[in-house]
């Protein structure tokens, strides 16, 4: 008699697949059965019609010895963080955030003054940005800190930005400078190997500010979507730079079934990256295409918008949108086009 195959005795370790092949894999069988759920996942934030507007929702987690060491991590940064870094989604779907909640899990290692100091970093962002803090949950944790925030936020329906819209010959832009989020993690983590190998030593982060800053206590892009309204441009296609240039670009080239073409020479990157990348032999274009935490926006426009975004010292045209089957492209300073693919950093993936 032939014995049944028991499915359940295969298994198949989640780092075969990475983050986002995981999501797919995952959810690919889930439908939507209310009618003011009007995007699922797939996007920065899910939307759900709510009337005259469209209400946007959004979820991150922060756990340690992942995504923070709390070695270097200031508690308040770190607070102020995991408020920004969701106020961040909300801006990539060209909408303003409003509330949040907040999730806690924590191990009996931290005092109560320790959580007062997380606290002060979340109520200073939340000021900052104009969210309420409107509830959330606490728990015991038998492995240290982790941190669940998530963002409700609001858009205009005729505004709302998503990952699908990118147009053949559309723009393709990014707000402020990139890598120095990731340039700022790798002094971190040098100064702390060397502070573990001899304590008497202390940190030597002079006059690394602005890199140090952009990784411990990022801005989410709220300025820039106010800006984008007073130019009265709407983007195409929007996502926020989290895992770097290059996965934010094959994310609005997958979302939009086009291909996106990226120069080299027109990358944004601030000459303290420039400087410390040098020091540390890392090219500073592979901060940018691959480090993230950035927390910029990646969008498209149409070419109508070219004049007013050129004007503008907020925005780079760093490339184009092209056809599908003309791929994703990078084109180096001395001319030569190479594939465009996703490097960085994968919380799941080995």
């Amino acid at each position: 008699m032939k014995i049944l195959e028991d499915k359940s005795l295969k298994t198949t370790p989640i780092d075969t697949l990475g983050e986002f092949a995981l999501i797919d894999h995952l959810t690919k069988d889930i439908k939507l059965e209310n009618s003011s759920t009007i995007l699922g996942i797939g996007d920065d934030a899910s939307v759900i019609d709510k009337g005259d507007k469209y209400s946007l929702l959004s979820t991150d987690l922060l756990i340690e010895g992942v995504h923070f060491n709390l070695a270097y991590s200031p508690l308040m940064h770190l607070g102020y963080k995991s408020v920004a870094v969701n106020v961040s989604d909300i801006c990539a779907m060209n909408g303003c955030a409003k509330q949040i909640t907040v999730g806690l899990a924590v191990s009996n290692r931290f005092t109560i003054e320790a959580l007062e100091e997380l606290y002060e970093g979340i109520k200073l962002a939340c000021k900052h940005y104009g969210v309420d803090l409107v509830g959330g949950d606490t728990s015991s944790s038998t492995s240290g800190l982790m941190i669940s925030i998530t963002v409700l936020g609001e858009v205009e329906k005729d505004i709302i930005t998503y990952r699908s819209g990118a147009k053949i010959n559309d723009l393709v832009v990014c707000t402020g400078d990139l890598g120095a989020a990731y340039l700022g993690l790798q002094l971190l983590n040098r100064e702390n190997e060397i502070f573990k190998d001899n304590p008497t030593i202390q940190p030597d982060l002079g006059g690394n500010d602005y890199i140090l800053k952009r990784q411990l206590k990022p801005e989410a892009s709220v300025k820039y979507i106010k800006i984008l309204k007073e130019l009265n441009i709407i983007p195409t296609s929007m996502i926020d730079i989290s895992d770097g240039l290059s996965s934010e670009a094959l994310h609005i080239s997958k979302a939009s079934s086009v291909g996106l073409t990226i120069h080299e020479d027109k990358i944004p990157i601030d000459h303290t990256v420039m400087n410390l990348s040098a020091e540390f032999k890392i090219n500073p274009i592979v901060c940018a295409l691959n480090g993230g935490e950035d927390y910029e926006l990646l969008f498209t426009v149409n070419q109508q918008h070219y004049d007013k975004l050129k004007k503008d010292p907020d925005f780079t045209i760093i490339g184009f949108v092209n056809d599908q089957s003309q791929g994703n492209n990078f084109i180096a300073t001395d001319g030569s086009s190479h594939q465009l693919t996703a490097q960085g950093w994968d919380p799941i993936k080995k």
